[in-house]
């Protein structure tokens, strides 16, 4: 695979194109990846705003009417609501697991059936979520299953 870059006037938006064959799996990972980079995400502790890339976001969690944002080994409050977070997240490798949760594809080492149609999720941090019943079919077919 090549790889060009060009440096363009400041005038000119920033694009990135990509030439292939067939889109595939692959070209589909690149395309999410670029778009989660891009994507930030700003985070509340202790007072203090954080910027958070959404590549590096397990999962949001919707808990007694706030919103959280958990990290590799960070939570940080954020404003957004959850319905606010899943239209932002949208076709960038993010997806709703249940009522109360939006799970970032990319974090997941391993699912597993559960009981009553649910899913298991275990996620690279060792953490475990649900996937309800009505999104698992989501989660297979953002998995390709």
């Amino acid at each position: 695979m090549k790889i060009s870059i060009e440096e363009i006037n400041r005038e000119l938006e920033e694009e990135i194109l990509i030439r292939c064959h067939e889109v595939d799996e692959e070209i589909h990972e690149v395309v999410n990846k670029l778009k989660t980079e891009s994507s930030i995400i700003m985070g509340y502790q202790n007072e203090k705003a954080h910027r958070v890339k959404l590549s590096d976001v397990y999962y949001f969690e919707a808990v007694d009417g706030k919103v959280f944002l958990y990290g590799e080994d960070n939570v940080f409050e954020v404003k957004q609501k959850l319905y606010e977070l899943e239209e932002l997240c949208r076709g960038k490798g993010c997806f709703r697991a249940s009522k109360s949760t939006i799970l970032n594809i990319a974090k997941i080492s391993a699912i597993s059936p559960s009981f009553s149609g649910r899913f298991e999720a275990v996620l690279d941090n060792g953490e475990r979520a649900v996937v309800s019943r009505q999104y698992v079919p989501v989660l297979k077919s953002m998995l390709g299953l």
